[in-house]
């Protein structure tokens, strides 16, 4: 019994010497440091913070792949009036913070400061080194901030998390971070009637985007982007069905975990807030309208006189000065040989308000409500009953007009499902939702059978055991400044495949290509490569033996 006591005695002992050293600990060893902190609005605002949520892509078997978290990152502090030689400090911190020698002395130097955030996500090994030096009134903690664990990856979609603009606490800004932040964030602790609130945790954020794909698509854009010594560019995938985005990526873009490095326009998301003339992609649109109205069939041709005159300005193939008039042509031909004339017959075929009627039906000049931080419309306001004709003319194939890259990629899977407008999502959580239909399956299915006919072609886009659908567009860049073109060219390519039943739809868009190349040798074979590695991804079956096997 005397024994049981002795050890229960002996138990609360070691707890109590615990318990004095760690208030010893406290109040002696760091009690300034901790006094500092307490100090800080940051720390406070910090300490009543609630977890944020993290940010999740899904992969094609519904596993989830984190690509926002939180994480525990060093960072150094100082009580300015604590530092005995503010000069000499500051000339030791700066280059193991990475900072000026004058912008560290100045906040050394506020002597009256009991408090000052000297690094934040400093390197473990350079936070390791400063607090190996133990300079008084320099001090050395974690706390956690916003961690994107594959850098740059959909860095314009996600955004990032940095100060607020009061200067006290973090929000998101830009992309998911500020479009979900009031979910994400979550309620921050407090009083609430003279009584303490715990914070409650951000909620996460699912959202459709593959991370196979999506690297596949941010290995081709870049790769694209350096061997052509582009301005820009971005790439689209999404499921034609539901309207759901799989991969979304641009350039310029950046890194979320060291954004200050970048500048404001590197943060805007061009497939959603750029809008360009998208050229003779626009060409599948003029002649799905047209096939619907019942303005033309796949019957129906045209003298191709190579160009044209219309309010005094000329319009040409873009290869007449090679290849000259091509004389009685198909509208499959419109397609398969990129003709100008050809678009602007089946327009003037349709007249001027279907037309227009259409390019509105597809989506064209209105945001597509996809869910995301600062939407812009395309600009189809050339399509006005006070313009010439001309302006209709250029627009159907796509000059002239301006859409945003999201909005040209959902009126492309409108054709691929069959003539069904989809509001694309990025929100997991949210269902598939119809917009409105846009035209006839039987009319998509004639036009289809028309970007078959131009893959197989052109050759450089097909592959082996599957009907590919696709459409290229070179575009010329319009001078803002003197009116007119520049030389300047955006490449773009549209498809979708299989073609009788699309399981993905891509846009790829290459902006000023070094040497001003066609699409055809920039875009279309990247096109490809992300076609060929989808198709293995999901396992799709072919649907061209004939080709597949050779015979």
């Amino acid at each position: 019994m005397g024994g049981r006591f002795a050890v229960l005695i002996g138990v609360f002992l070691l707890a109590y010497g615990v318990l004095v050293f760690k208030l010893y600990d406290l109040q002696i060893t760091h009690g300034a440091y901790y006094q500092a902190r307490a100090a800080s609005k940051e720390l406070a605002a910090s300490f009543l913070e609630a977890k944020r949520g993290t940010v999740y892509f899904v992969d094609k078997n519904g596993d989830r792949v984190a690509v926002a978290i939180n994480k525990g990152f060093p960072i150094v502090y100082a009580v300015p009036r604590d530092v005995k030689k503010p000069e000499l400090t500051a000339s030791i911190l700066a280059p193991l913070l990475g900072d000026e020698q004058g912008a560290i002395l100045k906040k050394l130097s506020k002597s009256g400061d009991q408090y000052e955030l000297l690094g934040e996500k400093v390197p473990a090994e350079k936070a390791a080194e400063i607090d190996a030096l133990k300079i008084e009134g320099i001090y050395v903690a974690t706390e956690p901030r916003r961690f994107y664990p594959f850098d740059s990856m959909a860095s314009n979609l996600l955004g990032f998390v940095g100060p607020t603009s009061e200067g006290a606490g973090r929000a998101g800004h830009y992309g998911i971070e500020e479009f979900y932040e009031k979910k994400l964030a979550g309620i921050s602790g407090g009083l609430v009637e003279n009584k303490y609130r715990s914070p409650t945790a951000g909620e996460d954020v699912v959202l459709t985007l593959d991370p196979n794909i999506q690297l596949q698509a941010e290995r081709v854009l870049d790769g694209l982007v350096k061997t052509y010594e582009a301005k820009g560019g971005s790439i689209i995938v999404q499921e034609p069905e539901s309207g759901k985005i799989l991969a979304l990526t641009s350039r310029p873009n950046f890194d979320p975990n060291s954004y200050h490095t970048s500048g404001l326009e590197n943060f805007l998301n061009p497939t959603t807030q750029g809008i360009y003339e998208p050229g003779s992609v626009f060409k599948v649109f003029t002649l799905v309208g047209a096939l619907d109205s019942g303005k033309i069939t796949p019957e129906t041709t045209f003298n191709d006189t190579g160009t044209l005159t219309m309010n005094g300005r000329k319009i040409s193939n873009y290869d007449y000065e090679t290849h000259g008039p091509r004389g009685k042509s198909t509208m499959s031909n419109i397609l398969e040989y990129s003709m100008n004339t050809g678009a602007v017959f089946v327009e003037r075929r349709m007249g001027r308000d279907l037309f227009k009627n259409y390019v509105q039906k597809f989506g064209f000049g209105e945001k597509t409500g996809i869910g995301l931080l600062g939407e812009v419309a395309g600009d189809v306001r050339r399509l006005s009953p006070k313009e010439k004709d001309i302006a209709f003319a250029t627009a159907a194939y796509g000059q002239g007009i301006a859409v945003t890259p999201l909005e040209l990629i959902n009126a492309v899977s409108a054709v691929a499902n069959g003539g069904t407008l989809m509001r694309p999502y990025v929100d997991a959580s949210l269902s598939p939702s119809v917009i409105r239909s846009v035209v006839s399956k039987d009319a998509t299915k004639k036009v289809t059978e028309m970007m078959v006919s131009a893959v197989t072609k052109a050759k450089v886009a097909e592959i082996s055991g599957y009907a590919i659908a696709g459409k290229t567009g070179t575009a010329n860049v319009p001078d803002f400044k003197n009116g007119g073109y520049t030389d300047d060219v955006i490449n773009t390519y549209v498809g979708f495949a299989p073609a009788a039943n699309p399981r993905f739809s891509v846009l790829i868009k290459l902006d000023e290509p070094l040497g001003k190349q066609l699409a055809g040798v920039t875009v279309v074979p990247a096109f490809r490569e992300i076609a060929e590695f989808a198709l293995n991804y999901y396992n799709v079956p072919p649907d061209r033996l004939e080709t597949a096997t050779g015979l």
